[in-house]
């Protein structure tokens, strides 16, 4: 069996990323490349939000030191911290997350039991001083650009909260052809640093375990292992965890119940009996970070992505100069249809098809003077096994179609033949 390659040796072909001295270690530049299918991705992540009633915020990537004295980071984070810098009297920092400037937007206005809860969604860029040593291509970086939810809701809509916040995240999974190995219930341990009591913990996990159950995980063929140890300094988690190339599980995204932000920052809420208790806050990443995911998705499908995904989704390559203007007229109808469609006319045929499996190109749309003739493209898409000729007309239809619906593959024709 052929050796599975890692993102940063996928790259070499692909081109996503680069990395200069000059911009710093653990801070890869996004070239056109992976700038599409970060793009894609922020899509997705936006679209499964809005689904879920999620309403779109900004923040800013710097904070006050004392916002995160006061959330609880500094004291647990500090040493993975950026320094703090001097200005005016104060000192800012970057953050090292965002659940704190979202707390001060939920405060911002009061809130009623009867509009809760409020769920606030950014896909936000957050900052951990990886030591030089540690940091690696998309997968350890010193800025994560996180697909960051925040849902401030009634102690009993925690379990449907977080349930439906699972629901995404699998979905998520689905679509993006990362096969979910397991979900972990992220429990306390036994050191220090942990925040807030015994009482809130238990009912905590309690929540999680239910939202598992109403998920159905055990239908779904996946097991809840619990882990001591594991869990964020103010709460349990539920991590869903894939295997990557090198078959080492990652945390790919998260559903984590936290008692202790709404706490530090008083957040409340008007109940029907006229009191205004504080309500529970739930941290959801759907999708993940944005450097993660692609690396993982780069080496689930070493670096052939799903054709939503595809920075190139068609490559339209004539045979010869006489083709040139039916290949450009087919690349301009690929286009007016939103797709992402090249052509490449330069050098010999070989050379180019060979070239565009290395860019691992979603499908290859050859056109000689039998396809000007017939009407046709001749089709290569090496995921899917096809290689047919196909009418121009059904070939943008086709393309189209799977990239409206996030298809990891075309539904070509079934009568034509495969190879």
């Amino acid at each position: 069996m052929k050796d599975l390659l890692d993102h940063r040796e996928l790259n070499r072909d692909l081109a996503f990323f680069t990395t200069d001295p000059l911009a710093g270690s653990g801070l890869p530049l996004w070239l056109p490349a992976g700038a599409v299918v970060r793009a894609e991705l922020e899509k997705l992540a936006s679209d499964l939000a809005r689904q879920d009633g999620c309403e779109g915020v900004y923040s800013p990537v710097l904070g006050k030191r004392a916002l995160f004295e006061k959330s609880g980071h500094w004291a647990k984070f500090s040493d993975d911290m950026f320094p703090a810098m001097p200005l005016g009297g104060d000192e800012l920092v970057l953050r090292p997350a965002n659940c704190p400037h979202h707390a001060l937007i939920y405060a911002a206005n009061r809130h009623s039991y009867r509009e809760l809860p409020v769920r606030l969604h950014e896909l936000a860029p957050m900052f951990r001083a990886e030591r030089s040593g540690v940091v690696s291509g998309l997968s350890r970086v010193r800025q994560i650009n996180l697909d960051d939810t925040h849902v401030f809701c009634r102690p009993d809509q925690v379990a449907d909260e977080a349930a439906r916040a699972l629901r995404s995240v699998l979905r998520a999974q689905e679509i993006l052809g990362l096969p979910v190995d397991q979900v972990r219930l992220s429990k306390r341990g036994d050191g220090p640093g942990y925040l807030g009591g015994d009482g809130q913990w238990r009912q905590a996990e309690a929540a999680l375990r239910e939202a598992a159950d109403a998920v159905g995980l055990n239908q779904l063929g996946l097991d809840v292992v619990e882990a001591d140890g594991e869990a964020a300094f103010y709460g349990p988690k539920l991590d869903v965890q894939v295997r990557d190339g090198s078959g080492r599980e990652e945390s790919i995204a998260t559903v984590q119940v936290d008692f202790i932000q709404p706490e530090r920052f008083d957040l409340t809420y008007d109940a029907a009996d006229g009191t205004r208790p504080r309500v529970v806050m739930i941290h959801r990443g759907t999708v993940g970070s944005m450097e993660r995911v692609v690396a993982a998705l780069l080496e689930r499908h070493q670096g052939r992505l799903p054709l939503w995904l595809a920075p190139v989704q068609v490559r339209v390559l004539p045979v010869e100069p006489a083709q040139d203007n039916d290949a450009r007229s087919l690349a301009d109808d690929l286009a007016r249809a939103g797709l992402r469609a090249r052509l490449d006319a330069n050098g010999s045929l070989g050379a180019r098809i060979r070239a565009s499996r290395q860019r691992r190109d979603a499908v290859i749309g050859v056109v000689g003077a039998a396809e000007v003739a017939d009407g046709t493209a001749a089709v290569t898409d090496v995921r899917a096994g096809f290689r047919d000729p196909v009418p121009r007309e059904e070939l943008v239809r086709l393309v189209r179609q799977a990239y409206s619906g996030r298809a990891i593959t075309i539904d070509w024709p079934s009568a034509q033949s495969r190879s």
